[in-house]
């Protein structure tokens, strides 16, 4: 396939990176290159400098619609992406942001459109709090997407049985399941010079690297299930720390609700660390490899690519049995799940959330207690990623989707 030319359409790419999808497209783009054309299409302007990258294009805003809501600015990117793919053999289209423009490209050009489920808004219900009637908008442009797209990716077997849950017209034949991959070179436990770099680094941010420690990475929304995590903190044993690495805050609602919580939480207890700004991911794993359980408490989760790096630096991981979360996790083996049962209303909320915070806090309890056992369970957590999660057999899966819609009748 080295003759084929696949555009790659994303809201994020580095240095303007904020969740798991932006990492995704990083990473696969690298590891497509050496085998195919591949050009990145993608939000927040022109790259210069250090950041600029051959065949990597970034589009501002029109100066039009500056003032418009944010989803109608989103589409005006879209538009221009959609008139620049012209050329490519395939197009490749991540999140809603740029599912339209993979959906307009693929009509305007006559080229397969394939799509790589992160997220569906449908169960997503709490973006209207952040997109207002954009929120509509945004989701009648997913829907148009899928229905028409050629072939549609799902990370996680989870996300599969969501997507065709959302959107019934999808064909089943069309939905793939490629799981998320990680930089095994790039997330591992530092050593040496670097083990002690990264010491220092923990505790210029407050944390104590002799104290146990639970430890949470992700954005402030409602779906990464924060507010639970931080009822469950209160009851954990004295002696351990909570670190934080949360920040971009879908709203100021949720970013004042969450600031209060954990203010009150430090007026009850110890070794409560909040890291608000992105760190590097070198400091990431330092941080990483200071603690001793990593906790995903989401309710909407369709991978959970933090998990594939935590475990990579040898960290158990307490996650809930949501989404693709049991798709990582092995339970008992590399952490464990934490059972959830959730309103089947698209909020993911639980139905007994004292019940849920209970078993998320026995289940921490359980890990952090034990540091031969969390010990053990973290060096299978990255034997785990490897023989699991290594990009390259991720781009090969990749690869024989495109082959799949390019190749259909």
């Amino acid at each position: 396939m080295s003759t084929v030319r696949v555009d790659l359409l994303t809201r994020e790419y580095p240095p303007f990176v904020y969740g798991g999808a932006g990492v995704h497209v990083a990473e696969l783009s690298a590891v497509l290159r050496p085998r195919i054309d591949v050009r990145v299409r993608c939000f927040d302007g022109p790259r210069s400098g250090a950041d600029a990258v051959e065949g990597v294009t970034g589009y501002a805003p029109p100066a039009e619609l500056s003032g418009a809501n944010a989803v109608l600015s989103t589409f005006g990117v879209d538009l221009a992406m959609a008139d620049d793919v012209a050329g490519a053999d395939l197009v490749h289209s991540h999140t809603w942001y740029a599912n339209l423009a993979g959906h307009l490209a693929g009509l305007l050009h006559g080229i397969p459109h394939v799509i790589s489920a992160h997220s569906l808004e449908p169960l997503r219900p709490w973006k209207a709090e952040q997109l207002g009637g954009g929120y509509a908008l945004s989701s009648w442009a997913e829907r148009v997407a899928y229905e028409g797209a050629a072939g549609v990716i799902a990370v996680s077997a989870g996300m599969r049985r969501d997507i065709l849950r959302s959107y019934p017209n999808v064909d089943p034949a069309k939905v793939h399941v490629v799981h998320n991959g990680i930089d095994l070179a790039g997330w591992r436990r530092p050593e040496g010079a670097e083990a002690e770099r990264g010491d220092a680094v923990v505790r210029a941010l407050g944390i104590d690297p002799e104290r146990p420690a639970v430890v949470f990475v992700g954005r402030i929304t409602r779906q990464k299930g924060l507010p639970y995590l931080l009822q469950a903190a209160e009851r954990l044993p004295a002696e351990v720390q909570l670190i934080l690495c949360a920040g971009a805050p879908d709203t100021p609602e949720i970013a004042a609700e969450v600031a209060g919580a954990v203010a009150e939480l430090s007026r009850k207890r110890t070794g409560v660390v909040w890291i608000e700004e992105m760190l590097s991911r070198p400091d990431l794993v330092a941080v990483l490899a200071a603690s001793t359980v990593f906790v995903c408490p989401s309710i909407y989760e369709p991978l959970g690519i933090v998990n594939l790096e935590a475990m990579a630096v040898g960290l158990p991981v307490v996650g809930s049995a949501t989404g693709g979360i049991p798709e990582v996790v092995d339970h008992g083996v590399t952490g464990l799940l934490v059972p959830i049962d959730q309103v089947q209303d698209g909020t993911g909320t639980p139905t007994d959330p004292e019940k849920f915070v209970t078993d998320l806090v026995a289940a921490l309890v359980a890990v952090v207690s034990d540091p031969a056992r969390a010990a053990q369970m973290g060096a299978a957590a990255r034997k785990r990623v490897e023989d699991h999660f290594a990009w390259a057999a991720i781009a090969d899966r990749t690869l024989e989707v495109y082959q799949t819609v390019l190749t259909a009748p």
